[in-house]
C-alpha cells in the first residue's frame, strides 16, 4: 500500500485510513440501529399533527442541523406534505412572518439549546403554532416546550473527537425521512403525485407522459384493409416508418398487424407479395395499447413481447394512431 502524507508531512498509510472510514461507517450504523425503537407513540404523535395541519410545515434548524432541515423540507414537500424551510436566525429579523396559525413548526436542534432556535419559541406559541421538536436530550429546552419530541440521540459521533455532527446529523436525517414516509404511506401518495412534484425528470416523463402525447395519429397511421395486397401493404409500410402496418376491417377496427418481421417470414415463404393479401400474412389477433395508458406501459410490452412498435385502438378496438420505440425514445421515456 502507498501512503498519504498529512499537512505537517506525516506518511498516514492507505489501511490506517480505510479502518477510519469503516470505524466512522460503523458508528453511524450503530446511531441509526438505535432509531428503531424511537419510533414510537411519540412518532405517531408527530405524524398526526402533520396530517392535521391545514398549512405548511415550517422546518428549521441551524448549522449543520439547518443543512439536514433544509433537505426534510425538500422531501416532505416532493412526497406530498407541504413544507419549506426557514433560517432562525433570519426569521428573528422579520422572517417569522412567515409563519401562519394554520403551519406547523419542526425544529431540529441536538443540543435542544440553540438560542436562534429558542428565540422563536415565545412568538411561534403566541400564534398557536404547534411544535415538534428534534433533538438528542430529551430534557432541554427545546424538547420540554414542544408537543412532541423526537429522540435522535446517539451514543457517539462519527468523528474521533465526539465533537463534529456525524452520527447525530445521520440519525436526524434518517428520523425525517421515516417522518416523510409514514406521511406518505397515511395520505395515499402515488407515484404519478411524485411525478407531477418532478415534471422536469426522468421519473416525471415516465409517470405522466401517456401514449397519446407521443404516438403518430390521423394519416401518419399505417393502415391497410384485409383485402389489400401485401404489395401495397409494403408501400404503406415504407411510407408511415413505423416498420409495421395496421389491418382494419371495415370499420377501423384493428384485427392484425404485418410488420418487417412478418415480411421476412412471408420471403422465407416464398410468398407472392403481387399475390398475397394482408388477410393471408397479417399477425392477427394483433397487440396494442389504449391512448391513455401510460408511455411507460407501452415500453414495457414491447419490451415483454420483443416487438418495436403497436397499433393504439380505442375502447372499441378502432384504430387512433401508432407508436415505435424511437417514438419513445424521443419522448425521453425509454
Amino acid at each position: 500500500m502507498t501512503d498519504a502524507r498529512t499537512t505537517d508531512g506525516q506518511a498516514v498509510a492507505d489501511q490506517a485510513l480505510v479502518e477510519a472510514g469503516r470505524r466512522a461507517l460503523a458508528t453511524e450504523v450503530a446511531a441509526l440501529a438505535a432509531l428503531e425503537t424511537r419510533i414510537d407513540a411519540a412518532f405517531a404523535a408527530a405524524c398526526r399533527l402533520a396530517l392535521a395541519c391545514r398549512g405548511r410545515i415550517v422546518v428549521t434548524g441551524m448549522g449543520k442541523s439547518g443543512h439536514i432541515g433544509g433537505k426534510i423540507a425538500a422531501t416532505l414537500a416532493s412526497t406530498g406534505t407541504p413544507a419549506f424551510f426557514l433560517h432562525p436566525a433570519e426569521a428573528s429579523h422579520g422572517d417569522i412572518g412567515m409563519i401562519t396559525r394554520e403551519d406547523l413548526l419542526l425544529a431540529l436542534s441536538n443540543s435542544g439549546e440553540t438560542p436562534e432556535i429558542l428565540t422563536l419559541l415565545p412568538p411561534v406559541a403566541r400564534l398557536g403554532v404547534p411544535l415538534i421538536a428534534m433533538t438528542g436530550n430529551p430534557q432541554s429546552t427545546l424538547a420540554r416546550a414542544a408537543q412532541v419530541h423526537l429522540d435522535v440521540s446517539v451514543p457517539a459521533e462519527a468523528c474521533p473527537l465526539n465533537l463534529a455532527p456525524t452520527a447525530s446529523t445521520t440519525a436526524a436525517l434518517a428520523m425525517g425521512d421515516a417522518f416523510a414516509v409514514a406521511l406518505l404511506e397515511a395520505r395515499g401518495f402515488t407515484a404519478e403525485d411524485f411525478a407531477r412534484s418532478h415534471p422536469g425528470g426522468a421519473l416525471g416523463r415516465r409517470l405522466l407522459l401517456r401514449v397519446e402525447d407521443v404516438m403518430r395519429r390521423g394519416d401518419d397511421t399505417p393502415r391497410v384493409s384485409a383485402e389489400t395486397p401485401v404489395a401495397q401493404g409494403l408501400v404503406e409500410m415504407s411510407r408511415k416508418g413505423l416498420g409495421m402496418t395496421v389491418v382494419v376491417d371495415d370499420a377501423g377496427r384493428a384485427i392484425g398487424v404485418y410488420t418487417d418481421g412478418d415480411l421476412r417470414r412471408s420471403l422465407d415463404r416464398r410468398i407472392d407479395v403481387h399475390a398475397a393479401l394482408m388477410r393471408d400474412v397479417m399477425t392477427h389477433p394483433c397487440r396494442s395499447i389504449g391512448p391513455r395508458e401510460l408511455a411507460a406501459e407501452a415500453v414495457h410490452r414491447m419490451e415483454t413481447h420483443r416487438i418495436t412498435s403497436l397499433p393504439v385502438v380505442d375502447a372499441d378496438g378502432r384504430l387512433v394512431g401508432a407508436l415505435n420505440v424511437h417514438d419513445l425514445l424521443r419522448a425521453g421515456v425509454v
